[in-house]
This record gives structure tokens, C-alpha cells and sequence, in this order.
């Protein structure tokens, strides 16, 4: 389930929505998925399962364990995420500003890093909102009682989204405009202009224009289009320039991509060797039912 978020909440939440897992043995499962970059934040409650544990990669090392309840940074490369139990989530997706409203510091000092909240919100505070949550009857009601708990941290605190400068940027950003160009238009120096988008958005703007890109490309490739059109269509200058930066984002290529058919654009599937069938978790965040 996946829905706008409270309108109180609308500055700084794209989205709130809820996973639960499907019916056991109904699909088989890798252990991980490749989680590609959006250029957002968020926050995740596990609310059954084992704690998340991600990777950096999809197959080496034991990975990072982050408990049951963690704050995800805005990245610009994948991270491979352990979902070889089924589990049960609720979250939100942080647009730039909210950090610093919601979380306490600037986005990004969190650029690249999942943290546990208990680091942020404290282990007592943590504990007591999932509590909260666990106690909720539906999952409706469990949304509902996410957006209560974070309307309540945006009015214990000085409640501010992003600096009017980088909300001006992004809105220039998405109709085309250089970064050079918003820069000439802001007043700003360059270099408070970096630092203002920094700290709200968690990536500096080229960087975040690329991700961006990067983002635009992911649901042409689920259609029949061509590489080249969509290389075109997306705003790369050629086909191989789509390719590299697709596997540098994604970790696989824009035809590894398009086999694997993510039911969840943003969450692809990766087998393990030697994997076992498992069960398989059923993210409902997008019009897809997959996580953002």
C-alpha cells in the first residue's frame, strides 16, 4: 500500500506506504536485490522479520546490520539488501528538507550511509514509536499512525523544509535548466549555492541531475523501446553514455535490467549461487506494488 502523505506532512514526505510479505512459498526468492538510487531519503520501521541488513554488493561480505528501524541517505550507486526472510515494513520517502526537520541534521551528512535511528531518535524513543506501530490493527491505521508520530517530531521542533533556493533549483532541474544557469539566476555565489543543495538534498545538484536521469530511463526500459530512443528520450548523449552510467547506478546493465523485469522498478532481484527457493516479499510502494 502506497499513498500521498498526510497534507501537513506534504513538505516533506513524497510518499508513506507499507510491505507485507507474501504467502509463504508463493515465489521463489534470491537472498538480495539490487536497491537503486532515487536522489531521496527515507525511513523504514521492520516491523516482523529479521532486522535489514544491506551490502554493498550483491553477493560478498556479511553486510551491515541496521536493526529494526533505520534512516537511508540519498545515494548515487546501489546497495544489495537481504531479503531471504519474509518481513513486514512501514516507511516513508523524505523529500529534500526533511531531514533536517525530521531527523535533526542536514542530509548530507547521511549522503551515501544507512543509520539506525536509534543513533538519531535515541533507543528508548525508537523502541516506543515501533511499539506504537506494532499495536495497530490495520494497515491503514498503522500509516496513519506513522504520519501522527512525525507530524508530532515536526511541531516539537523548528518545522522548515528546504531552503527556498534549492525547492527554485529543483523545479528549474526538472524543466531542463543547468546547474551553471540556475546558479547565474539564484544571487548566490557557487559555492553557497552547492552548500544550501547540499544540505537539503544530500548530493550535490550535478550528481543529483544524473540520478535523476538515471531515474527517468527506469520505466522507459520496462516498455519496448530501444536503447538508443530511451538513451535519447532520457537525455544521454548516446547509447554506450546510458550503458555506463546504468551499471555504475545499478550495478547491471540496461539489458541485465530489462530481463529481470522488477516488479518494483527500483528493486531488482539478483540470484544467489546456490540459492534456495524462498520466500518472496511483496514491496507495495508503487502503482507496481514495489518499493521506491
Amino acid at each position: 500500500m502506497q499513498r500521498a502523505p498526510h497534507p501537513l506532512l506534504a513538505r516533506y514526505i513524497k510518499t508513506v506506504w507499507i510491505s507485507q510479505p507474501a504467502a509463504a512459498g508463493s515465489h521463489p526468492a534470491p537472498a538480495r536485490e539490487h536497491v537503486l538510487p532515487t536522489g531521496l531519503m527515507h525511513l523504514v520501521f521492520r516491523l516482523s522479520g529479521p532486522g535489514v541488513r544491506i551490502f554493498d554488493d550483491a553477493a560478498g561480505g556479511k553486510g551491515q546490520p541496521l536493526g529494526p528501524a533505520l534512516a537511508g541517505g540519498p545515494r548515487a550507486a546501489f546497495y544489495a539488501k537481504d531479503i531471504s526472510a519474509p518481513s513486514h515494513s512501514v516507511g516513508v520517502q523524505l523529500l529534500p528538507g526533511a531531514a533536517l526537520a525530521l531527523l535533526g541534521l542536514p542530509a548530507d551528512e547521511l549522503a551515501g550511509r544507512h543509520v539506525s535511528l536509534e543513533d538519531l531518535w535515541g533507543e528508548s524513543h525508537t523502541a516506543l514509536v515501533r511499539e506504537h506501530l506494532l499495536a495497530a490493527a490495520t494497515p491503514q491505521q498503522t500509516l496513519r499512525r506513522l504520519e501522527a508520530l512525525l507530524l508530532q517530531r515536526l511541531r516539537a521542533g523548528p518545522a522548515q523544509g528546504a531552503h527556498p533556493l534549492v525547492e527554485q533549483a529543483l523545479r528549474q532541474f526538472e524543466a531542463g535548466m543547468s546547474v551553471e544557469e540556475a546558479v547565474a539566476r539564484s544571487g548566490y555565489s557557487h559555492r553557497q549555492f552547492i552548500r544550501l543543495f547540499s544540505q537539503a538534498v544530500g548530493l550535490g545538484p550535478k550528481l543529483y541531475g544524473r540520478v535523476r536521469r538515471f531515474q527517468k530511463a527506469l520505466p522507459m526500459l520496462q516498455g519496448p523501446m530501444g536503447l538508443a530512443a530511451v538513451a535519447m528520450e532520457a537525455g544521454y548523449s548516446d547509447q554506450p553514455h546510458l550503458s555506463r552510467e546504468f551499471r555504475e547506478f545499478a550495478g547491471l546493465t540496461p539489458e541485465q535490467y530489462r530481463l529481470a523485469r522488477p516488479a518494483s522498478a527500483n528493486h531488482v532481484l539478483v540470484p544467489q549461487p546456490g540459492a534456495l527457493p524462498g520466500p518472496h516479499v511483496n514491496f507495495v510502494q508503487d502503482p507496481k506494488a514495489g518499493a521506491p
